[in-house]
């Protein structure tokens, strides 16, 4: 019997295949049952229109063996079957494909329900990843003779006649032998290769059914157990994202969530959807409840589940979701996609941006329901996750900051509770124009800083920023409704009225040569010294001019490389109506000396109440020391 060569181009197309187009050894179970679930599809097909075939729907099934001692898997099924012409065209051309013609030339078939899987004609190849022959036993619905296919990889193949009683094609395996790098026996393993089906193949519409074996007790040795062969059906067939949203319970979706996505606790969202139209797809997606173990990680992958016409194609396609939804899990199922010729990723295309972006509206919009219709969900929603929202107001230069500026949340320091900034504008006191805010480690602290004393008896609220990306994504923001937003510590926001602000101004012009003798005792700690009207009852308190506030500033110290070049420009503000501005002015006319501790004393002050750290503790104290 004379062997054939491959009607590719070369050898080296075939090596190519094996070792460089698949990057996965494992998905050459996923590729062979879908090439079965292809045949059977086109035999249903035709029995739609022919009463002859005589099968039903329920009458078609794949079946998988495993022999360990012979090292073989066999695929088998009762679908369409292959000619010798057929196997010749289909298995002796690499990159042919006989689903991918039978889609093309049965155009209705997807109307009546069949949903043809394979593309590309490479798939089949996938074996010889794994085994070192292959044998493919197939007998065409309607033909009196079976032909067998033989190959042990690019050197070509054998046909010839065999026998075979009934339509369907059989695929053998010949596995290889372990190597030091790898370990291909693992696939001889009845549990490792239905865990594979169940991965790859679970939402295949005909069952996969396979021998297995269990441990059972025996019933006539108390105590005892003993194995136990049956014939287990490995998939489940019906994805849960293509039910009736009617005909599942919340305990279904939380039970799928939970053994699908490893979590033990219930989403705190579920959004089921079919979408129609530029691209057509289901989508099952959750809102877990906390982030994965990992979430905070370098190793954590976002991205959802591909799948196309219920095959795995990609674990966690990254593509499907923006990095403030990363968190986000689910599963995407369509047939529209346009993936690479290996199935294992998708080409970069317009349907893909279309059900990103139809995703992204999907959660956007359950979202706003949460926070209409179950404010004390979204808050723990937002207490969370809340700080993947603010980062995607920021990133992308706020490409995104007006779709997501509603979901913010931030605790009020007048109610001390959770308001967005639609309900603090529409809470704002008569006559304010602008939205306060102030940063700290928690709103507690936020609490008692000086500023906010006289910002609070203004009537004004202020909202508590306690991330740290809350006063970029602000500044990237820039305003709500028309109002700006400003920050208490910030040198510039004179609370006072216009009086105030006159005999603020004309104290610190004729305090003007002790404040520059101040500022002088601070070197470059301070851009300036000045008294000021709003910090209430406080002594002092430290200020920022310019872009960087002092807490850009903390936060740009913590990031690699320092602070990057950017420095906040402290002030050291004094309050115009304590007593300890009249004890300055004397110091300056009388003891400059101790005007100096009293200096550095105020500005230590200043730096603890603002959370800074003091460079010098000892000197600090004993300043104080010797002052008592």
């Amino acid at each position: 019997m004379r062997k054939k060569q491959f009607k590719a181009e070369s050898k080296k197309l075939l090596d190519m295949m094996i070792h460089s187009i698949y990057t996965n050894r494992e998905i050459f179970i996923r590729e062979l049952i879908s090439n079965a679930s292809d045949a059977i599809d086109k035999l249903y097909f035709k029995s739609l229109t022919d009463d002859s075939v005589g099968l039903s729907k329920s009458d078609f099934e794949i079946n998988v063996a495993v022999d360990k001692s012979a090292r073989t898997i066999t695929i088998s099924d009762n679908g369409i079957g292959m000619t010798s012409e057929e196997l010749e065209a289909n298995l002796g051309t690499i990159a042919k494909s006989g689903s991918l013609n039978f889609k093309q030339e049965n155009a209705q078939a997807g109307e009546n329900d069949i949903e043809v899987i394979g593309q590309f004609g490479v798939g089949f190849y996938s074996s010889f990843m794994v085994a070192s022959k292959v044998e493919a036993v197939s007998k065409a619905y309607g033909a009196d003779t079976a032909y067998k296919w033989t190959s042990e990889g690019a050197d070509g193949y054998t046909i010839e006649e065999c026998e075979k009683d009934a339509a369907g094609t059989v695929i053998t395996l010949y596995i290889k032998e372990d190597t030091e790098n790898e370990d291909y026996s693992q696939y001889l393993e009845q549990y490792r290769l239905s865990e594979l089906i169940k991965k790859y193949s679970d939402y295949i519409r005909y069952p996969i059914k396979m021998a297995m074996t269990h441990s059972v007790p025996d019933a006539e040795k108390e105590g005892e157990y003993k194995e136990e062969v049956s014939i287990d059906t490995l998939n489940s067939m019906v994805p849960l994202w293509r039910k009736n949203k009617s005909e599942i319970g919340e305990e279904e979706y939380n039970g799928f969530y939970k053994n699908k996505f490893m979590d033990f606790e219930n989403p705190l969202a579920v959004i089921h959807s079919k979408t129609e139209g530029q691209a057509t797809f289901d989508a099952l997606i959750y809102i877990p409840s906390k982030p994965p173990y990992d979430f905070y990680s370098k190793e954590y992958e976002k991205g959802l589940q591909l799948y196309t016409n219920g095959v795995l194609i990609m674990d966690r396609c990254a593509d499907l979701l923006p990095d403030y939804f990363s968190f986000v899990k689910g599963i995407v199922d369509s047939a529209d996609l346009s993936l690479n010729i290996s199935r294992e990723t998708l080409q970069q295309n317009y349907q893909v941006k279309i059900i990103a972006k139809a995703i992204d509206k999907k959660i956007k919009n359950e979202l706003k329901k949460m926070l209409s219709n179950d404010r004390a969900n979204y808050e723990k929603f937002f207490e969370t996750f809340g700080v993947q929202l603010k980062f995607g107001i920021y990133s992308n230069y706020g490409a995104e900051k007006d779709s997501l500026k509603d979901f913010l949340l931030y605790k009020s320091s007048k109610e001390n509770k959770y308001v967005t900034l639609k309900e603090y504008v529409s809470a704002m006191a008569e006559g304010q124009d602008t939205i306060y805010y102030a940063c700290g480690e928690s709103a507690e602290k936020i609490a008692l800083l000086p500023q906010l004393e006289a910002v609070k008896a203004k009537g004004y609220d202020v909202l508590c920023f306690t991330d740290d990306v809350d006063e970029f994504a602000i500044q990237m923001l820039m305003e709500y409704d028309g109002k700006k937003f400003a920050n208490i510590c910030k040198d510039e926001l004179n609370l006072g009225t216009d009086e105030e602000k006159k005999a603020l101004d004309e104290k610190n012009t004729a305090s003007k040569d002790m404040l520059e003798e101040m500022k002088t005792y601070l070197e470059d700690e301070v851009s300036a010294v000045k008294f000021t009207n709003s910090i209430g009852s406080h002594a002092v308190c430290l200020s920022a001019e310019g872009y960087v506030s002092l807490e850009m500033a903390k936060v740009l110290s913590q990031m690699p490389g320092g602070n990057q070049g950017m420095k906040a420009q402290l002030v050291l503000e004094i309050n115009s109506e304590h007593k300890v501005s009249e004890k300055l002015f004397a110091l300056f006319a009388g003891d400059k000396d101790k005007l100096k501790k009293y200096t550095k004393i105020l500005y230590n002050q200043a730096r603890l109440i603002s959370g800074l750290q003091i460079d010098n503790p000892t000197e600090f104290a004993d300043m104080v020391t010797d002052l008592m």
